[in-house]
């Protein structure tokens, strides 16, 4: 049985395969199954993981877990998080008010004073500042907001990836990234450059070459690259 064709049923309190309860039982509720094949269930005892054949994989009970992610899982345990492994065991010393997911061996964290980073595989600190806010990583790349407010993308070893700062920012995909800046959101590149001149109320990822935007009259245009208009929707 491939967990990947294993569904969550719509009331989200058990597993469905071909049509089929798996396991004969219904949880107070579930997550899907990730890679290896692991997924987060909760009943009477608390939450913990199970296997493809409902086994649980430790002994121990969470207040919350989440999915497996580089074969480690984001729990709380009386308002702290951490991240366990397939045992259930806690992969480092520390605890943190919020955990994210690992993305590309890099996890976001939030501590107690707020303040967020990222930690490696093993709980490492991967940097020495902190931030107001970070997302995940992406190709090679993350967003942070910086204690002044501002937006900039640093890499895996915490370095700027260019001079350039903005009022908010998305992540890098397909080598470009949207941007905010005092006049609405645009494109940039690598170099933090803008695409084009004009700017939007709203502005999606490129899509094979195309992107979705809103006009800051409130229509809705289709680009390409160059900020060209190809179609009003």
């Amino acid at each position: 049985m491939d967990w990947k064709d294993i569904k969550v049923s719509e009331k989200a309190n058990s597993f469905i395969y071909k049509d089929e309860i798996l396991f004969k039982k219904e949880y107070d509720e579930v997550l899907k199954f990730h890679s290896p094949g692991i997924a987060p269930v909760k009943d009477e005892s608390g939450w913990y993981h199970i296997d493809v054949k409902g086994f649980e994989l430790y002994k121990a009970r969470y207040d919350r877990t989440f999915g497996f992610y580089f074969n480690r899982a984001s729990v709380v345990q009386a308002n702290s998080w951490f991240h366990i492994d397939e045992r259930g065991e806690p992969l480092y010393n520390d605890n943190y008010a919020w955990t994210g997911n690992y993305q590309e061996s890099m996890c976001s964290v939030r501590n107690f004073k707020g303040e967020y980073f990222h930690i490696d595989l093993h709980g490492v600190t991967v940097y020495e500042a902190k931030y107001k806010f970070v997302g995940d990583f992406k190709d090679g790349y993350a967003c942070v907001k910086q204690l002044s407010g501002f937006y900039k993308h640093i890499d895996k070893h915490g370095n700027f990836l260019n001079d350039k700062e903005f009022l908010d920012l998305g992540v890098f995909h397909k080598n470009y990234a949207t941007a905010k800046d005092k006049r609405g959101w645009f494109h940039i590149d690598k170099e933090g450059n803008e695409l084009y001149s004009e700017r939007y109320n709203m502005v999606e990822p490129f899509y094979n070459g195309f992107a979705v935007v809103d006009t800051l009259i409130n229509t809705k245009q289709i680009i390409n690259e160059k900020g060209v208009v190809v179609l009003e929707v």
